[in-house]
């Protein structure tokens, strides 16, 4: 794979956001989606990126393991990999412009649900202690998470606002989230191998890409460590939204 200068800088900055979501600002993952799609083919990029995710999701997992809620994840996983092989056998069926529109669709439906339903709490002047979300929600966040990371490694929005809305604090919702991810993307390697979207050539690009990577996560930890709950949570819908509003109007 032989790339320009400005090209390796690109890659080089996504990396590094790799690292930063994973341990700090989840929100920023679609951003570093987009940022490899300009530098590659999208199918492509989402071959390149996996191997980068994994690695960002082991030095979180490292950090947060301790933090994570494994009652939180058990009944996503399931389904998480119903859509995966959804995902897999949509990949030649649908385009890239259908996969984007399709994503950044749920994610901000998803956002206007979570707002609405903060709203009515506030209303209601009763703060629910343990938000208790039904199994058909569970089932439906599992199987579009796992759909639209295949697709597109986009399922990180997606997954912010779901544990937002479980009301997780900062390092319970990065360990949930570091777990729940690196659990996933491990599953998905046989699939986008044998898409040929993981390649020897593309691995040589992750080994050079690693370190941008390490460095992200240790930039991440130290922003969680500086912004309490209520930043964190605001800055993460923030950037959530962004990237949800890039993937529908791109």
């Amino acid at each position: 794979m032989i790339l320009e200068p400005w090209q390796w800088m690109l890659l080089v900055t996504g990396a590094v956001m790799v690292g930063m979501a994973k341990t700090g600002l989840s929100g920023l993952g679609t951003l570093f989606i987009a940022i490899f799609a300009n530098v590659l083919p999208t199918k492509e990029a989402t071959g390149l990126v996996l191997p980068l995710l994994i690695f960002g999701d082991v030095v979180a997992v490292a950090v947060y393991r301790r933090h994570a809620v494994w009652s939180q994840l058990w009944g996503l996983f399931p389904w998480a990999g119903v859509g995966v092989v959804a995902g897999y056998l949509a990949m030649d069926r649908i385009d890239n412009h259908q996969a984007r529109v399709l994503v950044g669709g749920i994610v901000l439906a998803l956002l206007v649900l979570h707002a609405l339903r903060r709203w009515r709490e506030r209303r209601a002047a009763a703060a629910v202690t343990e938000p208790r979300v039904p199994r058909s929600v569970v089932a439906s966040v599992g199987v579009l998470a796992g759909f639209t990371t295949l697709i597109a490694n986009a399922a990180g929005p997606l997954m912010a606002v779901y544990l937002l809305a479980l009301r997780l604090p900062k390092l319970e919702f990065i360990g949930t989230s570091a777990v729940y991810f690196l659990l996933l993307n491990l599953f998905k390697v046989p699939f986008m191998v044998d898409l040929g979207l993981i390649t020897g050539s593309s691995l040589w690009v992750n080994l050079l890409l690693a370190p941008a990577v390490f460095t992200g996560a240790l930039i991440g930890r130290w922003l969680v460590q500086r912004i309490n709950q209520r930043w964190f949570e605001i800055l993460t819908l923030g950037f959530t939204a962004v990237a949800g509003l890039r993937l529908v109007l791109a």
